[in-house]
C-alpha cells in the first residue's frame, strides 16, 4: 500500500506543479500542495522502504518534476502561453545637429516638471529646472543629455 501511495503523492504533487506554473500563476495552494505532496512521498519512501529507496525517490522527484515543465512549455499548448514577442524599440536620442544649448523655443503644454516643448521646429519632451512652467511660455535650453531636454523659462 505504501509504494501506490508514494506514486500517488508524486503524481499528484507534479500535477499540482502543473496546474501552478500553467493556470495559476504565483504562489498559490496548488504549488505549495505540490511541494508537500512531493515532499510527503519522498518522506515516506525514506521512512518505509529505508534510505536507498529513499534517495531513488529524491532523485525521481528531483528529474521528473523540471523534465515536466521543460516538456510542458515546449509543447504545442505551452507555446501558447508563452510570450514571443520581440521588442526592438529603443530610447529616442535627442538630435544634437538640431537642439543644441542656448536654442529658445515655447511651451507646448503646461511642464510639471516634465512636458511636451517646440524648439527649432521640433517638438520634443522636456524638463524643467524644478519650476512649473504655463503654455505658450518662451523658454531656452539650458542642458542636454542624451535622452532628455532640460529648459528653464526666459525671463
Amino acid at each position: 500500500m505504501s509504494l501506490f501511495a508514494i506514486i500517488l503523492l508524486i503524481l499528484l504533487g507534479l500535477l499540482l506543479l502543473l496546474i501552478e506554473f500553467a493556470v495559476i500563476p504565483g504562489v498559490t495552494i496548488a504549488g505549495i500542495g505540490g511541494f508537500l505532496m512531493l515532499g510527503a512521498s519522498v518522506y515516506i519512501a525514506f521512512d518505509q522502504y529505508g534510505t536507498l529507496a529513499g534517495f531513488i525517490t529524491l532523485a525521481i522527484v528531483l528529474i521528473l518534476a523540471p523534465v515536466m515543465i521543460y516538456y510542458f512549455f515546449k509543447s504545442r499548448a505551452g507555446k501558447k502561453m508563452v510570450l514571443n514577442a520581440k521588442i526592438d524599440g529603443n530610447v529616442g536620442a535627442i538630435k544634437q545637429e538640431k537642439i543644441k544649448v542656448g536654442d529658445v523655443g515655447k511651451t507646448i503644454g503646461r511642464l510639471a516638471p516634465m512636458g511636451k516643448v517646440r524648439i527649432n521646429n521640433e517638438t520634443v519632451e522636456a524638463q524643467s529646472t524644478g519650476l512649473l512652467i504655463d503654455q505658450n511660455t518662451e523658454i531656452k535650453v539650458i542642458k542636454i543629455l542624451s535622452n532628455k531636454i532640460i529648459v528653464e523659462p526666459v525671463n
